[in-house]
């Protein structure tokens, strides 16, 4: 389309010089320093076809200036950047638009499919794992406790096991995901995942306070305000991978995405991001030695998780994935600052969507759970 383009312009360039008067510039052909070669993309072409219409109607002799005058190229070539600069960042993703949600694709059969399994996956956990009489979860814990008094080494190493485990399982992905499916390697990971994960949440929920306190701050003015605020914050940084829900439960083709639009923009590891913000919330309110070694533990396994996964991404996405870290930043605002990421002016569109006000709601009922939580977590006595 470019090319072509261009053939049109140069002929039409000179056509206007043969019916030009003999008085005007020589052709633009004689003169090289006055040529210049423009590569057009769809959406430039459109523009520049548009700039010259606009000319062409609203003076006789404005297109003849246009193109047999350095000047009159300049500003050509001055609409075509700014056409560019208004398109750049569209045109430059090779990334996934992350959020993206249409209503219209979404079929009532899937989301079917996603509560039966959601279901079973609870009733599965609750029998296999978390109910006393049937299950092996307090038996587990009773293990990892056997192995120190401490509650602080307990919850280190419960961690550790969770790590080696969820890192364990995400690098072996490839391989898995060949040998087996996409979507049975996706319910062995959750499988395997989400009963450790379990297990170390409540033995930090019944033993948090159990710890040696270093500090009280509860009752210092703006503290509440403070953690509650970088609580809610972090979660729209801690879940960006379950944008769609039905990948998470294998409903549809799980796919391990290279996303560079909305929270991306910010940080190339919203997740690591966003359990830091956490876990600081929380030592901050809790202020005790049990608070500090969970927040160790977790922070030390998302850092883990930022070189393993530009690791993944890497083997998955090649050239693409460097062209999106070239441009995005582990630490939050990074990118922008030094100039690498540019904003979109609708920046703020791309978190009015469905699954960040999905988030939203899950945060807020989260937070006014706490009590049914710490009571569910106290009567499993892990």
């Amino acid at each position: 389309m470019a090319s072509s383009l261009l053939s049109t312009t140069t002929s039409f360039i000179s056509n206007h010089h043969h019916h030009h008067d003999r008085h005007s510039s020589p052709p633009l052909s004689t003169h090289p320093s006055n040529s210049i070669s423009v590569r057009l993309n769809p959406n430039q072409t459109h523009r520049f076809q548009k700039c010259l219409l606009f000319h062409h109607f609203n003076s006789s002799r404005t297109i003849p200036f246009l193109l047999s005058s350095r000047r009159g190229f300049d500003v050509v070539r001055t609409s075509i950047r700014d056409a560019d600069a208004e398109t750049e960042q569209d045109s430059s993703l090779v990334g996934e638009d992350s959020a993206a949600f249409e209503l219209g694709q979404q079929k009532l059969s899937s989301w079917v499919y996603f509560s039966v399994i959601l279901g079973t996956v609870l009733f599965v956990l609750n029998v296999a794992w978390i109910d006393d009489s049937t299950g092996f979860g307090k038996a587990f814990v009773d293990a990892v406790s056997g192995v120190s008094d401490s509650h602080e080494v307990v919850m280190l190493i419960l961690i550790l096991i969770f790590a080696c485990v969820h890192s364990g399982l995400a690098s072996l992905r490839d391989s898995g995901e060949k040998l087996i499916g996409e979507r049975a390697y996706r319910v062995l990971f959750a499988g395997i995942s989400l009963p450790l994960a379990l297990s170390t949440i409540v033995y930090f929920i019944n033993h948090r306070y159990d710890g040696v306190q270093l500090w009280q701050l509860q009752s210092a003015p703006g503290v509440h305000e403070l953690v509650w605020i970088s609580n809610f914050i972090s979660f729209f940084f801690l879940y960006p991978s379950t944008f769609n829900l039905l990948e998470v439960a294998a409903v549809d083709k799980p796919k391990l995405h290279l996303w560079e639009t909305g929270i991306i923009r910010i940080t190339r590891h919203p997740q690591m991001v966003g359990q830091v913000m956490w876990c600081l919330a929380h030592t901050i309110w809790i202020g005790n030695s049990v608070a500090i070694a969970a927040s160790i533990g977790l922070i030390a396994h998302h850092l883990f998780g930022v070189w393993n996964g530009d690791r993944r991404l890497a083997l998955r996405y090649g050239e693409d994935f460097e062209l999106v870290k070239g441009r995005t930043s582990v630490v939050p605002f990074a990118a922008i600052i030094d100039g690498r990421q540019k904003l979109p002016k609708d920046f703020y569109k791309e978190f009015i969507r469905v699954p960040y006000l999905a988030i939203t709601a899950m945060t807020l009922g989260a937070y006014f759970a706490h009590p049914l939580m710490q009571a569910a977590s106290f009567r499993l006595h892990w």
